[in-house]
C-alpha cells in the first residue's frame, strides 16, 4: 500500500493494512473489503498511448485520468465481499479502487494546504482520526460517519460561516472517492495522510471535526 505522507503526524499504531510497496490493485481491493469492510468497485485505468499515460475513458483531457468510474451504473457494481472484489480486478487487474461513500463513510474534503493546517490542530486538541487521504489534485478526505453531507452545512453556518465561502465538500450517498494506491495519470498516486488502523476503525462524527477544518478553510481562502 501507499506509503504515508512524509511530514503528516502518524500517531496511530499499527494495523491489519501496514504500509506496503508493490502491493497488486486487487490484493488492495480485496484487503479494503475483506480487513475494513469497506464497499470496492473498479473504474477507469491507465494505458499507455505513444508513450503516454491515458485514461482507458478514450478522453485525451479526462481530468482524473485512470481515476474515476468506468460505467454509469457504479453504484451497482460496488460489493464489500473480498471474492466478489476479488473477480472483479482479476478481469482488470489495472482497474483503479474507487470508494462509494455514504455506506460504511462519507468524507470531508477539503484543499491540501488546509488539510495540513486541519491536521495539526486536531493532533493539539487529541481528537481521534479516522483515515485521510492526500490525492494528486492537492485534496484531502477525511473520513466520518455517514450522514455528515446532511450535516456540514448547517453545522458550518453555527460557527459563523457560509457553506459557499469554505471549500469544504461533504461527500455522502451517490460520491465516491478514490483509495490508494490509484493513480491519477501521470500526476501520482492517492496516499494515506492517516493511514487505516485499528485504533482508527471507529470513525468520528463530522461534528467533531467540523470546526478545525472550517478554521483552517478559511485561513486557507
Amino acid at each position: 500500500m501507499e506509503e504515508t505522507i512524509a511530514g503528516a503526524e502518524d500517531t496511530q499504531i499499527a494495523g491489519r493494512i501496514p504500509q506496503q510497496r508493490g502491493e497488486s490493485l486487487l490484493e488492495t481491493a480485496v484487503r479494503y473489503a475483506e480487513e475494513r469492510h469497506w464497499d470496492v468497485f473498479p473504474g477507469a485505468w491507465l494505458e499507455a498511448v505513444d508513450g503516454m499515460q491515458r485514461c482507458s475513458c478514450g478522453d485525451a483531457a479526462c481530468p482524473a485520468p485512470g481515476a474515476h468510474p468506468g460505467r454509469p451504473d457504479w453504484a451497482t457494481q460496488a460489493t464489500g465481499s473480498a471474492t466478489v472484489a476479488r473477480r472483479m480486478w482479476q478481469r482488470q487487474p489495472a482497474a483503479s479502487i474507487l470508494l462509494p461513500t455514504g455506506r460504511t463513510f462519507d468524507t470531508l474534503s477539503v484543499p491540501e494546504s488546509a488539510g495540513f493546517l486541519a491536521l495539526a490542530r486536531m493532533e493539539r486538541m487529541e481528537l481521534t482520526l479516522g483515515p485521510v487521504t492526500l490525492t494528486p489534485d492537492r485534496r484531502m478526505h477525511f473520513f466520518v460517519l455517514p450522514g455528515a453531507a446532511a450535516k456540514v452545512p448547517e453545522l458550518v453556518r453555527k460557527l459563523g460561516w457560509s457553506p459557499a465561502s469554505l471549500d469544504l465538500v461533504p461527500l455522502g450517498e451517490g460520491g465516491y472517492v478514490a483509495a490508494p494506491p490509484t493513480r491519477f495519470g501521470s500526476r501520482g498516486a492517492v496516499q494515506w495522510a492517516c493511514r487505516p488502523t485499528p485504533a482508527n476503525r471507529w470513525l468520528p462524527d463530522a461534528e467533531e471535526l467540523v470546526s478545525p477544518l472550517a478554521y483552517a478553510c478559511g485561513r486557507d481562502r
